[in-house]
This record gives structure tokens, sequence and C-alpha cells, in this order.
């Protein structure tokens, strides 16, 4: 017998990968890293309401991750390689940490941010029920739903192989861009001399948004961690979720519209520097792509 051809072996080996996929496991995972966020978004809820701002739950976000990333690894024991398993959650408590350290440095001291007091002034009832519905509900979904490819990844099996390396890869650029541009900002911050002005430079002259796009290259490489091996493949509408949220939902665009309304040196910026993917800056009098 002729040895298999390259389709067939792959087409094969996709089989013994769906194969050895423990379905029931699976979803016993998913049910648990969904409990894992309500429990989480309700401790969360409970603190916003003893210091009176619901802005405690951006620094939930990066937590939440980390949290259903250690459920999902203890609930797969005896699943999925080894390997692939503890850097899916590697790699997501490194970048859930810096980020909810991040926030927390940011945000302590001040008051409710400015996205959620107007939202919660369109509040016709009780804010605090309203927080729920539209601030906590949404964005405990989206936590879940983004978080997949990791749940997966606790579970597939086929080794490791070039995605994988790609997808930390991926995942470095995403959080160099994500770190280095958040200290940016904060020293640019820092020095008084600088109120008013717009950061242009540094990681900030070739995109507006480089925490954004580092958020966007994290999630695709822990999708690509994933998707080496059957069925990970199938959880590519999680980071593409991800990636339209931070360039046409709650991310760029409604922070944009709130920076622009107050600072007006902004829309020159806007006009010559691109709005999510690095890229050089344009000349004074040329607009950019957004």
């Amino acid at each position: 017998m002729p040895p298999p051809r390259p389709a067939a072996a792959a087409l094969a080996q996709v089989g013994s990968d769906a194969a050895s996929f423990d379905a029931g496991g699976f979803g016993r995972t998913l049910l648990l890293t969904a409990v894992t966020v309500v429990v989480v978004l309700g401790v969360t809820f409970a603190v916003a309401l003893r210091v009176g701002k619901q802005a405690v739950i951006d620094v939930t976000w990066g937590l939440g991750f980390v949290a259903i990333a250690f459920t999902a690894l203890l609930t797969s024991t005896g699943h999925g390689d080894g390997l692939r398993r503890w850097l899916a959650l590697v790699l997501t408590t490194l970048w859930g940490l810096r980020l909810a350290a991040h926030i927390w440095s940011r945000s302590r001291g001040k008051g409710e941010d400015p996205r959620y007091e107007a939202m919660l002034a369109r509040a016709d009832g009780d804010p605090n029920a309203y927080a729920l519905m539209h601030i906590y509900l949404p964005q405990g979904v989206i936590m879940w739903f983004v978080s997949l490819p990791v749940q997966v990844a606790m579970f597939v099996e086929g080794g490791l192989g070039w995605v994988v390396t790609a997808g930390v890869v991926v995942w470095a650029v995403g959080l160099f861009f994500e770190s280095v541009g958040d200290l940016q900002l904060t020293r640019f911050r820092g020095e008084a001399a600088n109120s008013g002005k717009v950061l242009d430079t540094g990681l900030w002259r070739y995109t507006r948004h480089p925490n954004y796009f580092g958020d966007a290259c994290v999630w695709t490489g822990l999708f690509l961690v994933a998707a080496s091996a059957w069925p990970g493949v199938l959880t590519i509408l999680s980071p593409a979720a991800l990636v339209w949220n931070l360039y046409a939902g709650t991310g760029k665009k409604l922070l944009e519209k709130d920076i622009g309304d107050r600072r007006p040196a902004y829309v020159d910026y806007v006009r010559r520097t691109s709005g999510f993917f690095p890229w050089p800056p344009k000349p004074a009098g040329r607009d950019v792509q957004h």
C-alpha cells in the first residue's frame, strides 16, 4: 500500500484529534468557567457599591481571564497537551495581572470613569440595576466568549508546532505594545509641562491606540496556541469579536469621542496618526485611514 497523501494524512490527523477531544469534559468546563465569571463579577459589583464607582470592573477585566484560565486548567486535568495547557495559563496570567495592576494604579484615588458616568446618567430607574444589565452582563458575556481559545487549549491534543510558536510571538508583540504604550502614556501624563498636550511620540507616533492593538495581538496569539490542533481553530470568532469591539465597538470609537469632545488638539493627532494598526504618521494636512 502506498503511503497516504499529505491531504489524507492531514484529514486523518484531524479525525484523530477530534476523537481524543473530550466534549463532555469540555462542556463541564464551559459551565464552570461561566460560574467563575458570575462569581468574579459578583464580587466586583459588591466592591463597586462599597467604593461608589463602577470603574472597578476595569481592574477585574484582566483578573477575570486569569480566574477563567485557572478554572479551565483544574477542570481539564488529565486532558490535552501538558505544555500547551501551562503555556495558555501562563500567557493569560501574565497579560491579565499586568493589565489589572496598571489599571488599578491609574485609577487609584480617582472618581468614576466619565464613560460609566454617561451610561449611568441614562438609567431610568435604579442606576445599580442599570449597571448590572448594561455594564456587568455584557462584559461578563464578552469575557467568557473571548476566553474560549484558552479553555479549548486545555483540552486539545496533537503536539505543538510552528503555529503555537507563531502564537507566542504574536502574543509577545501584543504584550510589548500594551506594556510600553501604557508606560509611555503614564510618564507623559506625569509631567506637568504636558498638560493639555497630546502624546505623539514613541509607540503613540505610529498608532493612536498601542494598548488596544496590543490587546488584539495578545488574544490572536492565544487563539493560535489553541488553533494548532483540532478543534481549536473553531474559536476564531473569539479574537475576531474582541478586535471588532476594540476597533469599532466600545473601545477606540467611544474613547476617541470622549477625548475629541474635551481636547481639540486631539483632532489634528487623529488626522495624521493611524487609528489602530501601527503605521508611519502622515505629513501635516493629510488624513489617514481610521
